[in-house]
């Protein structure tokens, strides 16, 4: 009996030391980027404003409770609306972020992001960080200066995400109103609701509640730490444009970018990835010119499938699988840095 008391006390301590490293011990980097979340408006009940006007450091004085769930640092990466962000950008947070962890220099990290293009950043990461450590993406519907600023609660949240050890290994996350979403899966869609991001297909891989962070499943698609995609030495990715389909759709647009010089081109089909017959015959000759052309759909969930309706194999096309448009355009221009073998690249479109 002594001896069990002496084995439970041990492992109490255990419990003790590990809840410990835990929480205050743990140390999480945020890198600002900008958006509505540091966005300040000259009224605090009205909706304009502009994005990205806070430094991190005001955005954590707003939140000192953060400073009790773990060690945090702050670094501004960039100050902009997410309208503005771009390739550049992408590149430098990734990099920054694999330095970081090298460096041994924080143990998660969050990156605070405009919510327009947010989804996109966590998607370009997920496939570029190579490390299996907590990467949160965390934005706001409201800015920091209106009534009932969503920002701050999302950032605390985050924090507890990152610090949580259930978080690693799940690839590049993204916390926003008390939900946790895979890279993959989230997308953006409501232009002003505080419940804008959504999985379409397959709902929220973890709920946060009560500064607590639960996981109900975990995505199986490899990421960073498994993919091919080394950007340490580019400064630039391949040219990938989004044309889109609607109905009586002329292949105007697609054919300009095949002219500005696009290696490749998602092409934003209707139902499962379908066109008409002037877009079909500007895809045929864009893929004869060796051009890459990914069929995607405009609709909001579900997957576009090789030869269906459309003959992929005739056409000279691939499909994007369950992933959006504007994911596909990241997945499309990393591929585009590896290789140009079409049956190579449509094997990332269901690996990644």
């Amino acid at each position: 009996m002594k001896r069990s008391l002496t084995k439970f006390t041990l492992l109490l301590i255990a419990v003790t030391i590990s809840c410990t490293t835990f929480g205050q011990n743990v140390r999480v980097k945020i890198l600002a980027t900008g958006g509505t979340i540091a966005g300040a408006g000259a009224s605090a009940d009205r909706a304009a404003y502009t994005a990205g006007k806070l430094p991190i450091d005001e955005l954590l004085n707003a939140v000192p409770q953060i400073h009790k769930l773990a060690k945090i640092t702050g670094e501004q990466v960039a100050s902009i609306g997410s309208q503005d962000m771009s390739v550049e950008v992408w590149l430098k947070l990734a990099k920054r972020i694999n330095e970081i962890f090298a460096k041994n220099e924080a143990d998660a990290i969050v990156i605070t992001h405009g919510t327009d293009t947010q989804e996109e950043t966590a998607y370009f990461l997920d496939l570029t960080v190579k490390y299996n450590k907590p990467v949160v993406l965390v934005g706001a519907m409201r800015p920091a200066t209106a009534i009932s600023a969503d920002g701050p609660k999302n950032l605390l949240d985050a924090v507890v995400v990152a610090a949580d050890p259930k978080s690693q290994g799940r690839g590049v996350l993204l916390a926003m109103n008390e939900r946790v979403f895979d890279a993959k899966s989230v997308t953006k869609t409501n232009s002003t609701s505080l419940e804008t991001f959504l999985s379409t297909n397959f709902g929220p891989i973890g709920l946060i509640y009560d500064k607590k962070v639960e996981y109900y499943y975990t995505p199986v698609r490899k990421s960073g730490t498994s993919t091919p995609f080394d950007v340490s030495n580019l400064t630039s990715l391949p040219r990938v444009d989004v044309a889109y389909m609607y109905a009586d759709a002329d292949p105007t647009a697609l054919n300009a970018f095949v002219s500005a010089g696009a290696k490749g081109v998602v092409f934003t089909g209707v139902g499962n990835g379908n066109m008409n017959k002037k877009n079909y015959d500007a895809i045929k000759a864009a893929t004869d010119k060796g051009v890459i052309v990914v069929r995607a759909t405009r609709t909001p969930g579900g997957r576009v499938t090789l030869h269906d309706e459309v003959d992929d194999a005739a056409l000279g096309t691939l499909v994007s699988d369950d992933y959006n448009a504007q994911k596909a355009r990241i997945l499309l221009m990393l591929a585009l840095t590896n290789t140009t073998d079409k049956a190579k690249i449509q094997n990332m479109f269901f690996e990644y």
